[in-house]
Protein backbone atom coordinates (compact mmCIF):
# COMPACT_ATOMS: atom_id res chain seq x y z
CA UNK A 1 0.00 0.00 0.00
CA UNK A 2 1.31 3.38 -1.00
CA UNK A 3 0.80 7.09 0.02
CA UNK A 4 1.04 9.31 -2.30
CA UNK A 5 2.28 12.73 -1.39
CA UNK A 6 0.37 15.87 -2.61
CA UNK A 7 2.02 17.45 -5.22
CA UNK A 8 2.07 20.98 -3.76
CA UNK A 9 3.12 23.61 -6.95
CA UNK A 10 5.96 26.69 -5.81
CA UNK A 11 3.42 29.15 -7.35
CA UNK A 12 1.15 28.19 -4.73
CA UNK A 13 3.66 28.30 -1.55
CA UNK A 14 4.78 31.06 -2.30
CA UNK A 15 1.42 32.82 -2.58
CA UNK A 16 0.87 31.54 0.68
CA UNK A 17 3.91 32.67 1.87
CA UNK A 18 3.41 36.03 0.03
CA UNK A 19 0.14 35.88 2.10
CA UNK A 20 1.27 35.21 5.53
CA UNK A 21 3.87 38.11 4.99
CA UNK A 22 0.89 40.31 4.32
CA UNK A 23 -1.08 39.58 6.67
CA UNK A 24 1.67 40.10 9.57
CA UNK A 25 3.04 43.42 8.33
CA UNK A 26 -0.66 44.27 8.69
CA UNK A 27 -0.72 42.67 12.23
CA UNK A 28 2.68 44.98 13.23
CA UNK A 29 1.71 47.83 11.42
CA UNK A 30 -2.06 47.80 13.04
CA UNK A 31 -0.14 47.74 16.47
CA UNK A 32 2.06 50.52 15.53
CA UNK A 33 -0.50 52.37 15.07
CA UNK A 34 -2.71 51.55 18.12
CA UNK A 35 0.70 52.27 20.23
CA UNK A 36 1.30 55.72 18.32
CA UNK A 37 -2.28 56.47 19.57
CA UNK A 38 -1.65 55.59 22.85
CA UNK A 39 1.43 57.71 23.43
CA UNK A 40 -0.23 60.79 21.52
CA UNK A 41 -3.20 60.41 24.29
CA UNK A 42 -0.61 60.51 27.09
CA UNK A 43 1.29 63.56 26.04
CA UNK A 44 -1.99 64.96 25.33
CA UNK A 45 -2.94 64.61 28.95
CA UNK A 46 0.69 65.82 29.83
CA UNK A 47 0.32 68.51 27.96
CA UNK A 48 -3.15 69.19 29.65
CA UNK A 49 -2.18 68.38 33.03
CA UNK A 50 1.10 70.79 32.99
CA UNK A 51 -1.31 73.64 31.75
CA UNK A 52 -3.81 73.14 34.54
CA UNK A 53 -0.75 73.41 37.05
CA UNK A 54 1.01 76.53 35.81
CA UNK A 55 -3.12 77.95 35.42
CA UNK A 56 -3.30 76.98 39.17
CA UNK A 57 -0.35 78.70 40.28
CA UNK A 58 -1.26 81.65 38.56
CA UNK A 59 -4.23 81.88 40.08
CA UNK A 60 -2.98 81.14 43.63
CA UNK A 61 -0.17 83.38 43.09
CA UNK A 62 -3.23 86.18 41.80
CA UNK A 63 -5.05 85.07 45.02
CA UNK A 64 -2.24 85.32 47.31
CA UNK A 65 -1.68 89.40 46.11
CA UNK A 66 -5.18 90.01 46.80
CA UNK A 67 -6.25 92.70 49.14
CA UNK A 68 -8.07 90.41 51.89
CA UNK A 69 -11.84 92.01 52.18
CA UNK A 70 -12.89 92.16 55.55
CA UNK A 71 -15.68 90.08 55.86
CA UNK A 72 -16.48 90.54 59.40
CA UNK A 73 -20.14 92.42 60.50
CA UNK A 74 -19.23 96.64 61.39
CA UNK A 75 -20.58 96.33 65.03
CA UNK A 76 -23.28 99.13 66.23
CA UNK A 77 -22.85 102.34 67.66
CA UNK A 78 -22.53 102.31 71.01
CA UNK A 79 -25.65 104.87 71.77
CA UNK A 80 -28.01 101.99 70.07
CA UNK A 81 -29.64 98.73 71.13
CA UNK A 82 -27.82 96.01 69.85
CA UNK A 83 -31.17 93.88 69.20
CA UNK A 84 -32.73 96.18 67.35
CA UNK A 85 -30.05 95.87 64.67
CA UNK A 86 -29.83 92.11 64.31
CA UNK A 87 -33.15 90.56 64.86
CA UNK A 88 -33.20 87.00 65.32
CA UNK A 89 -36.71 84.94 64.02
CA UNK A 90 -37.52 81.69 65.48
CA UNK A 91 -39.86 79.28 63.28
CA UNK A 92 -41.58 76.53 65.52
CA UNK A 93 -43.04 74.18 63.27
CA UNK A 94 -46.09 71.76 65.62
CA UNK A 95 -47.06 68.50 64.21
CA UNK A 96 -50.83 68.01 63.41
CA UNK A 97 -52.16 64.65 63.63
CA UNK A 98 -54.75 64.16 60.41
CA UNK A 99 -58.16 61.41 61.63
CA UNK A 100 -57.90 59.00 58.90
CA UNK A 101 -61.76 58.56 57.66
Amino acid sequence: MTTAAPLISSTQLSVNVTTRSQEQSLYQSSGAIVAAIVVGVIIIFTVVLLILKAYNRHMRGKRELEPKSSKTAVPPPLGQNSSSVTQHSTVTFIPIHMQSR
